[in-house]
């Protein structure tokens, strides 16, 4: 069915039984709404791997329930090592699934935890135990995800307020066509999170709020998730907005097209280095170049709190075939795969690059807006331990 029949408000991952992870598979996107189980850890990794479900929180989340679903195997009469032995395994096969994001080691590690917690009391738990266990933090750090994103819309909707008062007074246009313009690169929007989103939330809070806006949408090559996520997300929600080729940024921000960059990140270094989409880069470089503010918007469990310098952060690669292939939907209604290249030409297919936090004005959190700095971050997150 079609999503223009099927289509109402979703989080992105919910347990449908207690045997059945339920996702939307992004794959299908624009064009059809697809909903697909996922009953196993094996089912767990293809789907994180092949990109089912992508975006830094909700790999997150999609983890964490996979090792919930390693344990639905067990048998009630396993014991602790072999629960352990389970999780261990689970953990290992998530973890080598997609390296670049830290939100999906931190929700492997915090289910791992809550285990362990239950099965170390009075030196054993049952099964049933850890696996109720599992499900509780998995279940929590969704909530949390949808939590913190929500919070970082509310945080990012006072600053595109502040841009348009600003605006608003410099500007020699009537006040009825003024608007803020967004850029934004990739998609990190509600299907990158469990909800909300991080770069797009903002978006949302301050268009609910009335507030003109519109957002300039990077194809995002060579995956497309802005011109099939975002403008799909956007559209849904009535949010203006104009998808362009990711080399047209910087011409637009050259001749004052952009207010404000904001994008997502799949990892945050302590010293605020993020790392997002391959040509965030780019757009940061063009942003500072031209005076326009970019931003990083990101709940603080994107934040690798170990890592000082982004460099270090190992950039995934992947295949040959997402360059040299394009996917869409023909005119007869059937989405079809086309080659692009000499069939003969290598790629090369870097999913992620570095901006170094010089280059960033902010990061946008859900306890507000932090300086890219080791000291910015500390100033908001003062409790957490960086040894």
């Amino acid at each position: 069915m079609s999503f223009l029949t099927c289509f109402s408000r979703y989080r992105t991952i919910w347990l449908k039984d207690l045997d059945t992870v339920q996702i939307i598979d992004q794959r299908h996107l624009p064009h059809e709404f697809v909903i697909e189980d996922v009953l196993s850890l094996d089912e767990m990794c293809v789907v994180i791997k092949d990109m089912h479900v992508r975006g830094a929180g909700l790999i997150g989340c999609a983890a964490a329930y996979g090792m919930y679903l390693s344990l639905r195997k067990l048998c009630t009469s396993s014991s602790v090592e072999q629960v352990r032995e389970c999780l261990q395994n689970a953990s290992k096969k998530l973890c080598a699934t997609r390296p670049t994001a830290v939100n999906l080691r931190v929700g492997v590690e915090k289910v791992g935890r809550a285990v362990e917690s239950v099965l170390g009391q009075n030196g054993g738990g049952s099964v049933e135990a850890a696996l109720e266990a599992a499900r509780k933090e998995a279940a929590r750090i969704t909530d949390e995800d949808a939590d913190f994103c929500r919070r970082i819309g509310e945080a990012g909707a006072d600053l595109l307020q502040k841009l348009y008062e600003r605006k608003k007074s410099s500007a020699s246009a009537a006040e009825g066509e003024l608007k803020i313009n967004v850029l934004t690169h990739c998609n990190a929007g509600w299907l990158a999170f469990a909800d909300w989103g991080s770069a797009l939330s903002p978006v949302y809070a301050a268009f609910d709020k009335g507030l003109p806006i519109h957002v300039w949408v990077d194809e995002t090559r060579p995956r497309n998730q802005g011109a099939s996520l975002t403008a799909w997300e956007l559209a849904k929600h009535g949010v203006a907005h104009t998808v362009i080729a990711d080399n047209a940024g910087g011409h637009l921000m050259r001749t004052g097209l952009v207010d404000v960059v904001i994008t997502g990140a799949d990892r945050v270094s302590s010293g605020g280095d993020a790392c997002n989409k391959i040509g965030t880069y780019l757009k940061a470089l063009a942003a500072k170049d031209n005076n326009v503010p970019f931003y990083v918007a990101l709940p603080s469990s994107t934040i690798d709190w170990q890592l000082r310098d982004g460099a270090e952060i190992p950039i995934e690669q992947r295949g040959d075939d997402e360059v040299k292939y394009a996917e869409g939907l023909c005119e007869d209604g059937k989405r079809r795969r086309v080659l692009l290249t000499p069939e003969s030409s290598s790629a090369g297919n870097w999913a992620f690059d570095v901006t170094p936090s010089r280059l960033v004005t902010g990061l946008l959190t859900e306890r507000g807006l932090a300086e890219a700095s080791e000291e910015g971050l500390a100033a908001l997150f003062s409790e957490v331990d960086r040894t």
